[in-house]
């Protein structure tokens, strides 16, 4: 079935698995979100709210963001999901945030990182330490990214999680540092974390495949210089992510987030191209490396994604030929030089 308006997404995206409700059954506590304001905090905490309620749990599910969007708070909060305007980098903010047992850090800065260098370290490896010894006590699931594996060979099969990093530029690099950040803290003071490389989440607003999918619609060259990609439906990820604190450890619980798929860059824009009755372009060359995960572990934990990527694929060439609304977020995946 085509998916034809936004609040059919949401649902979707926000649709707990029977698996996560048992996750959500047997955590205790609160959950706080941090840096829920971003692409993909507010459909997992919807989710996480919709899990707790379908567990039977009393539990807040709070969401901490500066809330530059106006009309995000109010959408959240009639959603069950409590709101607060928090600047995370600003100390005295960070400490009159409520303690909770479980903590969600999503707060982050990839794209303009190039513009602002500094921006980008003081979010993705200072805050990461001052969220430590606020959350000491707590569990703690932390969004990172496939990008501090850099480039693996296609013949490889993808990174694997004990792979050792070789980031490719400042915003990889200040990535890695969050994650050594946390390890630190995990390693001296027994902080229980997990650590999800994801690489890349994708729905029908904003993606890797929306990306190649707006080239075909408006008849522009795919580039072809990146030339395979993971890709994982957004609401599988969020389902992971969350089941995350059934394995959280110290030092922390380290895990790719992705589809089993290595997707091709050219089949897919043909397959768009096939779907939309228009013709495909390309420009470059594909080369023998990627930004690319092996979630072979993920998978044996926690099951293959619930969304195909051929029906992603179909649910996202329908949603652009309608003319869905878009998030106006290029992935920039096809980027070599780590440069965002």
């Amino acid at each position: 079935m085509p998916i034809t308006n936004i609040e059919k997404l949401e649902e979707i995206l926000s649709r707990p698995s029977e698996e996560l409700i048992n996750t959500m059954t047997a955590l205790e506590g609160d959950i706080v979100i941090l840096g829920v304001g971003g692409k993909i905090g507010p459909s997992l905490a919807r989710m996480a709210k919709r899990a707790t309620d379908a567990a039977g749990k009393k539990r807040r599910v709070i969401g901490v963001s500066r809330f530059t969007d106006g009309n995000l708070e109010a959408e959240l909060q009639s959603a069950g999901i409590e709101t607060i305007r928090c600047d995370l980098l600003e100390r005295r903010e960070l400490e009159a945030l409520p303690d909770a047992p479980n903590v969600v850090f999503m707060a982050g800065m990839k794209f303009g990182s190039s513009e602002n260098h500094s921006l980008t370290w003081a979010l993705n490896s200072y805050l990461p330490g001052e969220v430590c010894q606020k959350y000491s006590r707590s569990r703690i699931v932390i969004f990172s990214t496939g990008n501090i594996y850099g480039l693996t060979p296609l013949a490889y099969g993808g990174a694997v999680e004990t792979d050792i990093p070789n980031p490719i530029g400042e915003y990889a690099v200040s990535a890695l540092g969050r994650e050594r950040i946390f390890e630190h803290f995990s390693r001296t003071s027994g902080l229980l974390a997990a650590i999800c490389r994801l690489n890349y989440a994708a729905e029908l607003r904003y993606g890797v495949l929306v990306d190649i999918a707006e080239k075909v619609m408006k008849g522009e060259a795919v580039d072809l210089s990146m030339g395979n990609a993971n890709v994982i439906f957004q609401g599988d990820a969020n389902n992971i992510i969350l089941r995350t604190f059934e394995h959280v450890s110290s030092p922390p619980f380290i895990i790719n987030i992705t589809g089993p798929e290595t997707l091709s860059v050219r089949r897919v824009a043909e397959q768009f191209g096939q779907l939309m009755n228009k013709e495909v372009k390309f420009c470059g060359t594909e080369s023998a490396d990627g930004i690319l995960n092996n979630s072979q572990l993920s998978h044996s934990l926690f099951g293959y994604p619930r969304v195909s990527i051929y029906q992603l694929i179909t649910w996202t060439a329908g949603w652009i030929m309608q003319g869905g609304v878009r998030l106006g977020k290029s992935t920039h995946f096809e980027t070599r030089h780590g440069q965002y």
